[in-house]
């Protein structure tokens, strides 16, 4: 009986197994290609003050539309959580080289505390964050799990790597703006409701993504504002290995080499260094003449030493060693030092200086 059942899930397994990966309709995580309507997902990752990026919340802490239920979740490694980066599916329908004019994401309800959170975040200058990249379908996502866990028990092969892309391409903006109004010292707070997606592809796979937000409304209590969303696709030559240059400002990183300051520094250097030298082999010299007396001369040498001032009066304190010295040098060694610091950055961000 049991040599049935194990044959059976290993004829389960290699079928599905080939399946997966012989079958040509399912774009790959790993090279990030697709086929035409394919899935795009759209990952909503998190919102913070422009003037301080340290401090992040997740994208949804704001009132926007929520996604339906159980939305996908993707995290990174031990760096991305700590950075706060949580990236949820906003489960917005976008299809590979599929254009979509104008459609609705929800239709937002604005109550006191919503229009309380978002002007809040407008005054802060918000900023949030997306990512695009690709999302295996629910069922497909569940079989892969499944075949993991047989081909790992049961056949020994190798098993599915589930690990999400860390190359996915990002979009930013801004939650809100604030406009001059002349009934109020305030300004007018107003939210954009639209937003533009431009996405440029080369053959079968995604080069660079782009956000404008459009059609900003005022915050108003009982107000309903339409969230939409548009997709633009445009064919571009820029390869998929040269797809991160645009992040990249090569101008900046490409200065001459001042060659003035570099030899001003350079001669800096060997002055300091030899009117350090002459100091020393002045002071050592006197010392060695000193002490390489002959024994008969021991009252010059009884005087010079009665004379002698500074740290040569307590050489032999301060060359003896100390009690307990393995933990004197355990808590040296560790950075007794670096726990004030702690200490004091904790005291500061409490009282709020660092906040910028």
């Amino acid at each position: 009986m049991s040599s049935s059942v194990f044959s059976a899930v290993r004829s389960f397994s290699l079928f599905a197994f080939l399946f997966l990966f012989l079958s040509p309709a399912l774009a790959s995580e790993s090279d990030h290609k697709y086929q035409s309507d394919d899935p795009v997902t759209l990952w909503v990752n998190k919102v913070g003050p422009y003037n301080n990026p340290q401090e992040t919340y997740n994208y949804y802490s704001l009132p926007f539309c929520h996604p339906g239920t159980n939305p996908a979740h993707k995290w990174g490694g031990l760096g991305e959580v700590l950075g706060g980066n949580e990236l949820i599916d906003s489960q917005i329908d976008i299809k590979f080289l599929k254009n979509v004019d104008k459609s609705t994401i929800c239709q937002l309800e604005l109550d006191e505390a919503k229009v309380r959170q978002f002007k809040d975040a407008i005054e802060n200058s918000y900023w949030f964050e997306f990512f695009m990249g690709i999302i295996l379908s629910i069922w497909l996502t569940l079989l892969e799990h499944l075949l993991s866990s047989l081909l790992f028990c049961f056949c020994h092969v190798c098993a599915f790597n589930d690990a999400e892309s860390s190359d996915d391409l990002p979009l930013w903006g801004f939650v809100g703006e604030l406009h001059p109004d002349k009934n109020s010292d305030n300004g007018k707070h107003v939210l954009y409701t639209h937003k533009n997606i431009v996405i440029k592809y080369n053959k079968d796979q995604i080069i660079h993504v782009n956000l404008t937000q459009e059609s900003p409304k005022p915050l108003e209590a009982g107000r309903v504002l339409d969230m939409t969303y548009s997709v633009k696709w445009l064919q571009t030559n820029v390869t998929f290995a040269r797809r991160f240059d645009v992040y990249l400002d090569y101008p900046f990183f490409e200065h001459q080499i001042h060659w003035f300051s570099v030899f001003n520094s350079f001669m800096m250097v060997i002055f300091l260094t030899g009117l350090v030298s002459m100091i020393l082999m002045r002071t050592l010299r006197n010392d060695y003449a000193k002490y390489a007396r002959e024994d008969d001369d021991l009252e010059s040498l009884e005087r010079d030493v009665s004379e002698e001032s500074g740290w040569k009066l307590v050489h032999g304190d301060v060359f003896r060693p100390p009690r307990y010295l393995a933990l004197l040098s355990a808590v040296v060694g560790t950075g007794a030092q670096l726990a004030m610091l702690v200490l004091l950055v904790i005291l500061l961000a409490i009282v709020g200086t660092l906040y910028v």
